[in-house]
């Protein structure tokens, strides 16, 4: 049975590129205008929307033939910027026919690991939603450098996600879901509790699988997306009406279910791996109390054992304990030099608050 509202107010919707784009590489216009069609109808129904879609290399072979020896990572930066021009427009146009209005956004990973910018962007993206306007959004290819680019645009969408506090992340890939390989009949898995480990059993060992964006990354940040309140999707984006399908609480594709929900710093701190600027190693005691206990604890400077790296107040850093695992991460209250004064000493102000504070489950 249909539910008589939509399950969640506001989204983010990942089109992967092998959902738009034909066998000749070509940007496929009748799921374009399918899936705009879909987010138009959404969006009267009061339905925020933000679309982060990959494609602009794919866009770019149809707009440039290469001449000459260009290096790879050149290549790829001609093809994604002359490229986004045309998956923008075509976004634009398709979107013009339902009367709305497209921003367009480019991000780069370096864009999430400073408050300010990540403020920024937070202020950006709510104020185009309050207009009505669709913001499409991808990784800005032309400048980013390989350590510091996405995983994938699953994982900058899952970044997004996480900063807008949507209730539904819904990745749209060219497969219906994840699927149960250990009873043979390979029956779609409609529903994935987040406390579940070892996502290899529901993936096909092929080679683009496991690799950059493959379906163990999505897995991954499915996972971590659901344990800070967001329910996500993993669907076909080439099955008629998927959007809708969704929206309207129907079985479709695979669903991480949500834990309750965290909110404001904690989510931006809990998506903030690779990010940070130093870390700090904790002993046992100052471990369990972070960890093995149900109270909230801040990370007192007597449970330092060592610091590492450069920080500021305000930069993230990583929480290691005695073996050199990451327990967590946090934003500092001082600086490495101050922290570096006072750690192993009692009566002393927090490094980290408890507010601040994201433990790795």
């Amino acid at each position: 049975m249909k539910h008589q509202h939509p399950i969640y107010r506001k989204i983010v919707v990942k089109v992967g590129t092998n959902v738009i784009t034909g066998k000749n590489g070509q940007l496929d216009l009748e799921i374009l205008g399918s899936l705009t069609t879909q987010i138009a109808e959404l969006q009267k129904q009061g339905i925020q929307v933000i679309l982060v879609s990959s494609g602009a290399v794919g866009a770019g072979r149809s707009v440039v033939k290469l001449s000459g020896t260009l290096a790879p990572v050149a290549a790829r930066q001609v093809l994604a910027s002359t490229g986004q021009i045309k998956l923008i427009s075509t976004y634009n146009d398709l979107f013009l026919q339902h009367g709305l209005v497209t921003a367009q956004i480019l991000v780069t990973k370096g864009d999430f690991r400073d408050r300010q910018h990540y403020l920024n962007m937070q202020t950006c993206f709510s104020s185009l939603l309050q207009q009505n306007i669709i913001p499409v959004v991808n990784e800005n290819d032309a400048v980013s450098v390989t350590e510091l680019m996405f995983t994938d645009n699953d994982e900058l969408s899952g970044l997004i996600a996480s900063m807008m506090d949507v209730e539904g992340y819904i990745i749209l890939s060219h497969v219906d879901g994840l699927f149960d390989l250990k009873t043979g009949n390979g029956a779609i898995i409609s529903e994935i509790d987040p406390s579940t480990k070892h996502f290899h059993q529901y993936i096909n060992p092929g080679k683009s699988e496991f690799g950059r964006g493959g379906m163990l990354t999505k897995c991954h940040i499915a996972q971590k997306l659901s344990r800070l309140g967001i329910t996500v999707h993993i669907a076909n984006g080439r099955t008629p009406g998927i959007l809708l399908s969704i929206l309207n609480g129907e079985k479709t594709g695979t669903r991480f279910l949500a834990q309750k929900p965290t909110h404001g710093p904690k989510r931006w701190i809990a998506n903030s791996e690779g990010l940070e600027k130093g870390a700090v190693t904790i002993n046992k005691g100052a471990e369990e109390a972070l960890v093995g206990d149900e109270r909230a604890n801040s990370l007192l400077p007597v449970g330092i054992e060592s610091v590492e790296g450069r920080f500021l107040k305000g930069d993230i850093i990583k929480v290691c304990s005695m073996d050199g695992a990451a327990l967590g991460y946090g934003m500092a209250q001082y600086s490495s030099e101050k922290a570096l004064q006072v750690m192993g000493r009692n009566g002393q102000k927090p490094l980290i608050h408890y507010d601040y504070l994201y433990i790795i489950s």
